[in-house]
């Protein structure tokens, strides 16, 4: 009997697997997906409308492919167990596609699903394999084949209209859109005024002050008005005044008032336990409690699913399916759930179990049931040892949040007073307290928040027992400073009608606040209630906007870039129906349908395609030209005085002196000057219109300039502009002021633009992603880049961020005599003339070596990859360079006027260049003639310091990092 082959998608996943299997199963990995659309054309049939893509094995996986097929022509069984989602059910049917020629029959190729990677649950599932569900297929493809469609047909406007390299795609946009919208928003928003009054009180019978907030006159509630909601419906802030005049007015009155109890309200309070996690919940949650974003917690929860070696048990997969939207779960976890419970104590486990209700209801079998740990034994305490840090925390929100799903409900002691103010009018006022009288499924939480108050008391008490009383301050035992904030925090025992005294009024003034930008948590939870997207597709999401550069993560806030917002404009108002956030949450609800077999994908595709075509065509014609625009301005130009304008350029709008012109200079030959003036003049003020600049140059370096508004003074300038610089030139009078319009644009040097890198996992095998040096320098990658077969997922890492301002130096350009200038260039920070472009002056490092070829300097230049090489600044007259520093020091043995510093894994060594055994071996460009020497060989060289520590590469933000393998959402 042979072998069975299993096929998953990740290397961990099929090491996990392959132990739970045995040695009768060969356990192989797809490395994500093995076909898709081809890069270099649309790849979907639209003449006909019947929109069947064109699948192609994917780029880089055609030895993966050929080791599967080699391997499954030898098998007996082929098992497909991809993730059980749609891109998994994809990834199935796209090997069945490749493998079946090799079977002799379709049913020796099977599919499996399993919700969480144990050996039971593994097991079980191959007892139950299945034909590939044709329609999860469907579904994939139908959003794979819309989203092409959006992306191949609306980026090329883009790139005619704004700028090359730009994309739009299907939801992303819509996420995109809410973020501009946001922000929008925040610009438009106009504060509001409003006053609240606090009034700490004390009671007759006791010395137990308290604070309670004014709420209105006569039962009537004090409110402020707030505009109105998108319905027009009127909006109010309660508790709250108006303006100083009010205040004064109530505060005046109740300095003479005479304030009592007028009811005093208990009621216990329920507080139920919430449903196990969801994708999206558990995205909220780690990112409010655990700081993690979206990316880096969709990575550890890979990680806790596909296994974690748990000691003497080997590998064990920790976690059910992280890609979810359903809250049910399995009757055996919550029995055992239950059974856990019990032993904390019986008034923790409910008569029955908790039932949630989920957004659709499934079959036991299939994927959606809610993220929880696969076995309630693996306490997080229990297997803390075995995990990193990132991984414990986020495996012990999962555990706590199933283990309280089926507990019992918190209660509290709630205590509400109301109390009267009694002047001319009577003004209410009302304080609200609760206690927890029983921790049900806050036992956890309750646990923690005492461990941490006994760290802090410790701490506490560790500092007021070494702390020096000065000015005779009040010594305070650690258990006196506990016991009156205690008494600070609780209401004192009140009654009906107990009088009360005024003991201090507080009137603040406060402002309405915009509302807050998006965070991943609160895009998230966003994109989630307006329907946008799946649980598989919101870090997808968030990747994308930023890796495009549309948006900047500010202090963990999502701030627009300009190219966002003025892409999202474009596409919202040209395509006003396809990028609408209804008709966006409609169509997943028919990818739904296609999924449930309610709906044909072809059926679907036709009513998008409809509406996106006649879009399409009304955009071709009418988007506005961001590339032309020429938009005036009230700003004026620093050089001239003229207006200043508005236009787009490579990285943005910038602002361009009106007084600008595009006309090249006119350069006056020596020699027809001299033969015939007059010809030369008529020939100038044909071309150009007075006022002109005659100028005379010397190597770009300006050596006579002067404007001249006639024939007569042109002449006599250039005349004298012959006599000072080798090439005399005239052209009309132009400014080339232009400066950047930073208002536009995000502030990165506002604190919190850079963050800490955090870690990145490969979106095919999920393995932490690494530092490499490539050709075009640095750049992310998955550490099975080389692995045969390789994993390919890289992240670029040179993508052009936004400039910071450049900053004025004391220092001046030798050249022209302006100012110089620190800039932020492509290859980071340099000093050049402002002056430029008139004055290209780059201030360079310069070695205290003369070229060997013309004696002029030899400056440290850069290659495009960043790496270091030694020029002459004479080039291109003299193209002298070498890639090894010169040293000023003569041989000693053949009298080079210069030595070259040598560094190798040996040490550090000084060489003449003569000596070329010792010298790095250069290859020869192919076909060129052998290189002949003319100085005799040397064989000088001197060691001059030991190996240099091998430099650690600093890992960069993955927030400026831009994917390159094509997104899906």
């Amino acid at each position: 009997m042979g072998k069975s082959l299993v096929i998953v998608e990740s290397p961990a996943k099929a090491k996990t697997i392959g132990k739970y299997l045995g040695s009768d199963y060969v356990v192989e990995a797809s490395i994500g997906h093995i076909m898709d659309l081809p890069k270099n054309d649309i790849g979907v049939e639209l003449k006909k409308r019947t929109f069947e893509p064109t699948l192609i094995v994917s780029p880089g996986k055609e030895k993966v492919v050929e080791r599967l097929k080699k391997l499954a022509s030898k098998a007996d069984m082929v098992y497909l167990a991809p993730d059980p989602d749609r891109e998994g059910e994809a990834i199935a049917a796209h090997l069945s596609i490749q493998l079946l020629p090799m079977m002799k029959n379709k049913s020796q190729v099977r599919r499996v699903t399993f919700n969480e990677i144990t050996k039971k649950a593994v097991q079980a599932a191959f007892l139950q394999a299945r034909d590939i569900d044709e329609d999860l297929v469907d579904a994939q493809q139908t959003r794979r084949v819309l989203d092409r469609l959006v992306g191949y047909q609306v980026s090329p406007l883009l790139w005619d209209k704004v700028r090359r390299g730009l994309s739009a795609g299907r939801v992303q946009t819509v996420a995109l859109r809410l973020i501009v919208e946001r922000e929008q928003e925040i610009n438009d928003f106009n504060p509001v005024e409003y006053w609240t009054i606090d009034a700490q009180l004390e009671p007759t019978a006791n010395k137990q002050s308290f604070t309670a907030r004014f709420v209105g006159v006569n039962g009537v509630p004090a409110r402020v008005a707030n505009g109105k909601d998108e319905e027009g419906k009127e909006l109010f802030l309660s508790n709250a005044l108006p303006d100083k005049e009010a205040v004064d007015e109530v505060v005046g009155e109740l300095k003479v008032a005479k304030w009592s109890v007028r009811s005093v309200e208990k009621k216990e309070r329920r507080s139920n336990p919430k449903a196990p996690y969801t994708t999206s919940k558990l995205q909220q949650d780690a990112a409010g409690r655990l700081g993690f974003n979206v990316r880096r917690t969709m990575g550890v929860a890979q990680r806790l699913y596909e296994g974690v070696e748990i000691g003497a048990e080997g590998t064990v997969g920790l976690i059910t399916y992280m890609r979810t939207d359903s809250t049910r779960v399995s009757s055996d976890a919550i029995a055992e759930a239950r059974e856990f419970i019990g032993k904390l104590g019986a008034k923790y486990l409910p008569a029955s179990p908790n039932e949630y209700a989920s957004k659709k209801q499934v079959e036991a079998q299939d994927a959606h049931e809610a993220i929880r740990p696969t076995s309630v034994k693996y306490t997080p305490d229990s297997i803390r040892k075995y995990l990193s840090d990132e991984q414990f925390r986020l495996y012990k929100l999962i555990w706590q949040r199933f283990v309280s799903s089926q507990m019992t409900p918190a209660i509290f002691d709630q205590t509400t007073v109301d109390i009267v103010a009694k002047a001319k009018l009577s003004y209410d006022f009302r304080v609200t307290g609760s206690v927890l009288k029983f921790e049900g499924h806050l036992k956890f939480e309750e646990e923690e928040k005492r461990a941490r108050q006994a760290a802090k008391d410790k701490a506490a008490k560790e500092e007021l027992a070494t702390k020096q009383q000065v000015d005779g301050a009040e010594n305070l035992t650690q258990a006196e400073v506990e016991e009156k904030e205690d008494e600070e925090r609780r209401l004192p025992e009140l009654s009906n009608g107990e009088a009360l005294r005024l003991e201090k009024l507080d009137p603040l003034q406060k402002f309405t606040q915009p509302p807050p930008r998006y965070n991943e948590a609160s895009l998230v939870k966003t994109l989630e209630e307006k329907g946008i997207g799946r649980p598989s597709t919101y870090a997808s999401i968030i990747n994308t906007i930023q890796d495009r550069d549309y948006v900047k993560k500010i202090q963990s806030k999502f701030i627009p870039t300009e190219i966002g917002t003025v892409v999202t404009k474009l596409l919202v108002k040209n395509f006003p129906y396809i990028f609408d956030t209804a008709y966006t949450a409609t169509l997943e609800g028919e990818l739904d349908a296609v999924e449930d077999g309610k709906e044909k994908w072809t059926d679907l595709l036709k009513g998008f395609y409809d509406h996106f075509e006649k879009e399409l065509n009304v955009a071709s014609d009418n988007m506005e030209d961001v590339k032309r625009m020429e938009q005036k301005t009230n700003e004026v130009c620093d050089n001239c005085g003229s207006p200043l304008i508005l236009k787009w350029g490579k990285f943005g709008s910038f602002y361009s002196c009106s007084n600008f012109t595009k006309v090249k200079p006119m350069t006056i030959a020596a020699g027809p000057w001299k033969k015939d003036p007059k010809t030369v003049t008529k020939k100038v003020t044909t071309a150009f219109a007075f006022p002109l600049i005659v100028k005379a140059t010397t190597e770009d370096v300006v050596e006579f300039s002067k404007e001249v508004s006639d024939a007569k003074e042109m002449a006599a300038a250039i005349n004298h502009a012959a006599e000072h610089g080798k090439k005399v030139t005239v052209e009309p009078i132009s400014c080339d002021f232009t400066k950047e319009n930073f208002a536009a644009k995000p502030d990165l040097s506002a604190p919190g633009a850079d963050e800490v890198a955090e870690e990145e996992f490969c979106d095919n095998c999920g393995r932490v992603m690494v530092l490499r040096n490539g050709p075009w320098g640095p750049f992310m990658a998955c550490p099975g880049y080389n692995e045969d077969p390789p994993c390919k997922t890289i992240r670029k890492l040179n993508q052009k961020v936004q400039q910071k301002p450049p900053v004025q130096l004391e220092e001046s350009c030798p050249k022209c005599g302006k100012p110089l200038l620190l800039r932020n260039g492509q290859y980071g920070e340099f000093i050049s003339c402002s002056g430029y472009p008139k004055c290209k002056y780059i201030k360079q490092e310069l070695l205290d070596v003369k070229c060997p070829k013309d004696g002029g300097d030899i400056a440290v230049r850069k290659t495009k990859r960043g790496d270091l090489f030694y020029g002459c600044v004479n080039y291109p007259k003299c193209d002298f360079a070498s890639n090894l520093k010169l040293v000023n020091q003569t041989c000693p043995k053949c009298d080079s006027a210069y030595l070259l510093e040598v560094v190798n894994d040996k040490g550090t060594h000084l060489v003449c260049p003569n000596n070329r055994e010792a010298l790095p071996k250069r290859r020869k460009k192919k076909g060129a003639p052998e290189e002949e020497h003319t100085t005799p060989p040397c064989t000088y060289e001197k060691k001059i310091a030991g190996p240099a520590p091998v430099p650690v590469l600093t890992r960069p933000d993955p927030e400026k990092t831009r994917a390159v393998v094509e997104s899906v959402a």
